[in-house]
């Protein structure tokens, strides 16, 4: 055993005198309670990967300026896609919540939060996202996380219905925006106040990612300075975000457009403070005392230039727009909006002409492109009719007295869809009764994202044809490289590789798929069978349980495949009788990727009979059909 070392009389007094002092230095205690939960920025999203485009923000103010962020999602984004595995539905959101979690982790984002909502399908809807999530209860759950963890700043995504904007994305702004209100409303939500401990408060200002219609009021921050470990914040989000596998994000940090971001533009929605033009901090002016300081109003109001006496009745998604931006007062960051509505080429159209005043009274004219006709009905109702080629553009124009309204109208297609006796169900190409119906060609340049190199890229035809029972849909299509790389159990999201999808509308212009008929039909998995799923519709899931009464062939063929499809009319909720109208589409998808892993997502170009930007979750936009 060893002896006990001595100390000198000196060491042991200085010793004690440390011992001491150590005990007597009170620890430092980490925050506690509501000091715990309190954040500097909230940002509020609709799907883990929603936070792509102000990650660089976040990663700059989170990492270099050491501001407490929290995130907030509707969703865990469950009914996505998945690049890197078979999970699909909650076993999906499992998946894209740990990537989420990898991700903030990486931006330094100390807190994520869901209001646990169903990623259900991908829509153009903001009205139907609210419907399947519940607005008041999903507004509630937002509303007692803002009460909760007391944001200086809340950032979240643009509201308006434009093209392309998933209505999910739209719903997220929608809240964020009567959640920042409602959070310094006592009436709003009073059980929070009274049973759960929580106060009122009100954020000091609300962005929406991106740039307004006016960007002399957007604030753009920064990205070119280095945080303090001196990597660039553009290269930590794209390292974090490269978490986000399962949506194909792996090398987004190598993506060009991602490096070359040198700083991200947000939309001042409101504020308890004087915006300054040109300023590039969220934070200006800040911070500011009291729990719910007054809203500040002084932003400028844009000039209207449309005579609010007269005016053609919009889409209801953006009717809906509109009034939320006026009840808010938040129209110096709202999109633009003309009344753009469809009409049918080849046929009628009825649209509503408003007269806010009765005092407008008196005949009303028009003034259309040559081959158009515009005619005015009962009821302020007018009667559209557009030539059977018409593709572009175009604006109409009404006017009683000095006050005028202006329209545009996006013209679909539409054909006769004839009766025939029941087609021959083979492969072979040159069969003379599917050669008899008439086809229908969808150019390389009727593309809806992305875009052709030539017809031998991408382009096709279709045919279609009813015998009272079934619908008979041929679709052939060019394309130089076809690819399969989808797995027989993997059967979902065609949109990653070389695919068509079969569009029906019983209803000839719903606003949202989910009372529609909507397939994406695989020509060839990696077993060499054709392969459909129904997507995002009435019925969503495997054609085979889904559609059991659905039949597909498909073929190689010289420069490209084709597939056939026999659908009984039941199935898509039609009835056989000549005269029958319904909303119908065919999109080609086409990746040129001939190395592609199995399950990669290779799309590059999206062509349609009826393109528009996010026409796939919009049938409004779908070409009509009737049956002969």
């Amino acid at each position: 055993m060893l002896p006990l070392k001595r100390f000198s009389r000196t060491a042991s007094v200085a010793f004690l005198m440390f011992l001491s002092t150590a005990l007597t230095v009170r620890a430092v205690e980490p925050a506690a309670g509501s000091a715990r939960l309190k954040v500097d920025l909230l940002g509020v999203f609709a799907h883990p990967d929603d936070e792509t485009g102000v990650a660089a923000t976040v990663a700059s103010l989170a990492l270099g300026s050491g501001r407490s962020v929290a995130h907030v999602y509707c969703t865990r984004g469950e009914g996505g896609g998945n690049m890197v595995g078979t999970q699909s539905g909650a076993a999906l959101g499992i998946l894209r919540e740990v990537e989420l979690r990898d991700a903030l982790r990486g931006l330094g984002v100390q807190q994520a939060h869901f209001l646990d909502k169903a990623d259900f399908a991908y829509t153009e809807s903001l009205s139907i996202t609210l419907e399947r999530w519940g607005h008041d209860d999903t507004l509630g759950r937002l509303v007692r996380l803002i009460r909760a963890l007391r944001p200086e700043v809340v950032i979240t995504m643009n509201p308006a219905p434009s093209p392309g904007q998933h209505g999910n994305h739209q719903a997220a702004g929608w809240l964020a925006t009567e959640a920042v209100e409602a959070a310094a409303d006592a009436a709003r939500f009073p059980d929070q106040l009274l049973r759960e401990g929580l106060s009122l408060w009100r954020p000091r200002k609300l962005f929406y990612a991106g740039s307004g219609s006016d960007p002399s009021l957007s604030l753009s921050m920064g990205l070119t300075g280095p945080l303090p470990d001196g990597r660039l914040p553009v290269a930590v989000a794209g390292e974090a975000l490269s978490n986000h596998r399962s949506q194909a994000f792996g090398s987004i940090a190598q993506s060009p457009w991602f490096r070359r971001t040198t700083q991200q533009a947000f939309t001042p929605v409101s504020s308890v403070v004087p915006i300054r033009a040109g300023s590039s901090n969220l934070f200006d002016g800040l911070p500011v005392e009291g729990a719910c300081p007054p809203r500040w109003d002084g932003f400028p109001r844009p000039e209207r230039t449309e005579d609010p006496s007269l005016s053609f009745r919009p889409r209801p998604a953006v009717a809906r727009y509109l009034e939320f931006v006026r009840v808010h007062r938040i129209d110096h960051a709202a999109q633009s909006f003309t009344a753009d509505l469809p009409v049918v080429a080849g046929g009628q159209t009825s649209l509503s002409l408003i007269r806010a005043r009765s005092a407008i009274q008196g005949p009303v004219g028009f003034r259309v492109p040559d081959g158009w006709s515009a005619r005015l009905r009962s009821g302020n109702r007018v009667v559209i009719t557009a030539p059977h080629e018409a593709r572009e553009d175009v604006t109409l124009e009404a006017w009683v007295g000095q006050h005028r309204a202006t329209v545009r109208l996006h013209p679909v297609p539409s054909l006769r869809v004839p009766r025939v006796a029941p087609l021959p169900w083979n492969p072979d190409p040159n069969d003379p009764r599917w050669a008899a119906v008439p086809s229908t060609v969808i150019g390389a340049d009727q593309s809806w994202q992305g875009r052709s190199d030539g017809p031998a890229d991408c382009s096709g035809l279709f045919r279609v044809a009813h015998d009272g029972k079934t619908l008979w849909i041929e679709v052939q299509v060019r394309d130089d490289h076809v690819v399969s790389n989808i797995e027989p159990d993997d059967i979902k999201g065609h949109w990653r590789s070389d695919s068509v999808e079969l569009c029906v509308d019983p209803t000839a212009g719903a606003e949202h798929t989910l009372g529609s008929w909507k397939a994406g039909i695989f020509p060839f998995d990696r077993a060499g069978r054709v392969r459909g799923a129904r997507d995002a519709d009435a019925d969503p899931g495997p054609l085979e349980r889904h559609s059991p009464g659905t039949r597909l062939l498909s073929w190689r063929q010289a420069g490209g495949y084709a597939i056939r499809a026999a659908i009984p009319l039941k199935e898509l909720s039609l009835k056989g009788a000549s005269g029958t109208r319904a909303g119908f589409n065919v999109l080609i998808y086409d990746g040129d990727k001939t190395e592609a892993r199995p399950g990669e997502n290779i799309n590059r170009t999206r062509l349609a009979w009826s393109p528009r930007p996010g026409v796939q979750g919009r049938p409004e936009d779908w070409g009509r059909i009737e049956l002969e």
